[in-house]
């Protein structure tokens, strides 16, 4: 890609190379269609995908069926969330980097916002004497979507023996380890094994590339300056900042993913929230539209309380921002020079193992879970009933919660 071209890309209303002729669309009909996609996307980002076909490929055209399958495989390949990272992708290539921005702002917010009111739930709860047993089913269904997910993933991540020893190392790591650190680790190494083991010639072939290097220059200042800020002055919102920022860059996929991370870091080490309190959170998004990292906004909110709502809310806006904001900078710095990157094997590669490990830490995830949620019997058949649902595939996600809900209420 020649500097001309990327130059091209990156201005507002250009469409890039979209196969489709015609004139680019104005920003606000297309901002009209992120929106449909945000009130209409539940589930992960397989669920999100078939929305995004519908509206913005078969609807509207904004893009072919293959750019938008090639987009997914760019966002895969990038830690972050994958359906948020896709949809800012197509904002990127309908009208350059300020649509793309305007994009994730409308697909994000309005869950965003219902996550930082449900971070007041408990409050509420207390101020009206209702008893927080009331909640008590949303936890242990909550495992069951884990579970899913879980299956779901590996299916899809373990292809060969490799794989398959790479999501138990995955698993038995995290299991065995309970430190933030771990997680990037054994990452890493899925990645590094992937590529060593991989009998695949060329895989290092240069490309010539133009790359926009201050997106990348800014998410590694971030990254740095967020650490060095956290430990100097001690913050709570710097800290809160730095740690959902660190779990936006850690995983790749969908919310499913950062559980594991930060149920560790937020529940076990820093003791920010109840397992309980935790699941009631996770479990609740699984009901909303749009995307699933927006449970940040709730883990924020509930590790800022104890002030003023004013606090509170500003730990959850630490926390929306802080685990979306590397997804973003890094399709910045990506999307320009994609049309090259995409020759490199090596990042494929890579990815196998990177996918198989990250299968491992949600299947552990489920266990450490389950185990902290209470071995119960009424625990395990609220969970058995969540999975059986979600996998006759009869009964849509958000109905589940509601159900959950319900009979907290009636028992």
């Amino acid at each position: 890609m020649t500097r001309k071209e990327t130059n091209r890309d990156m201005e507002p209303g250009v469409g890039g190379e979209a196969e489709t002729p015609g004139k680019p669309p104005a920003p606000r009909a297309f901002l009209k269609d992120v929106l449909v996609c945000s009130l209409g996307a539940y589930g992960g980002p397989e669920s999100h995908m078939s929305v995004f076909i519908d509206q913005l490929v078969v609807k509207r055209k904004y893009l072919t069926e293959t750019e938008l399958i090639e987009l997914i495989a760019l966002c895969s390949i990038l830690p972050g969330p994958t359906s948020t990272q896709t949809i800012v992708s197509i904002g990127y290539k309908t009208g350059g980097p300020l649509l793309a921005f305007a994009t994730m702002l409308v697909w994000a917010l309005p869950v965003l916002v219902v996550m930082t009111a449900l971070s007041f739930l408990y409050q509420f709860l207390a101020a009206r004497e209702v008893p927080h047993d009331v909640l008590r089913f949303i936890g242990p269904m909550a495992v069951g979507f884990i579970v899913v997910a879980a299956v779901r993933i590996g299916r899809k991540v373990v292809t060969d023996a490799s794989t398959a020893v790479l999501m138990l190392f995955g698993a038995a790591a995290t299991y065995v380890v309970r430190a933030p650190w771990v997680f990037p680790v054994v990452l890493a190494a899925g990645g590094l094994v992937s590529i060593l083991i991989s009998r695949e010639q060329g895989i290092w072939h240069r490309v010539g590339v133009t790359p926009p290097w201050r997106y990348l220059v800014a998410f590694g200042a971030i990254a740095l300056g967020g650490v060095a800020l956290a430990a100097v002055t001690e913050n709570q919102f710097v800290e809160l900042f730095e740690s959902f920022y660190r779990y936006g860059y850690l995983v790749f996929g969908g919310g499913q993913v950062v559980v594991p991370v930060m149920h560790t870091e937020l529940v076990e080490l820093r003791e920010f929230m109840s397992n309980q309190e935790f699941l009631t959170g996770y479990g609740l998004v699984q009901g909303l539209p749009g995307p699933m990292f927006s449970f940040a906004a709730y883990a924020g909110g509930m590790a800022a309380r104890g002030g003023t709502a004013a606090t509170q809310v500003v730990g959850a806006i630490a926390g929306g921002i802080g685990i979306f904001l590397p997804g973003l900078l890094l399709i910045y710095f990506v999307y320009p020079i994609w049309e090259d990157l995409k020759q490199m094997r090596a990042i494929r590669i890579a990815l196998r193992g990177i996918n198989a490990v990250a299968g491992g830490l949600i299947a552990i995830a489920a266990v450490i879970l389950l185990q902290a949620s209470g071995l119960s019997l009424e625990n395990l058949v609220v969970t058995a009933l969540a999975i059986a649902l979600l996998v006759s595939r009869k009964v849509p996600a958000p109905l589940i919660v509601v159900a959950a809900l319900a009979a907290g209420f009636a028992l």
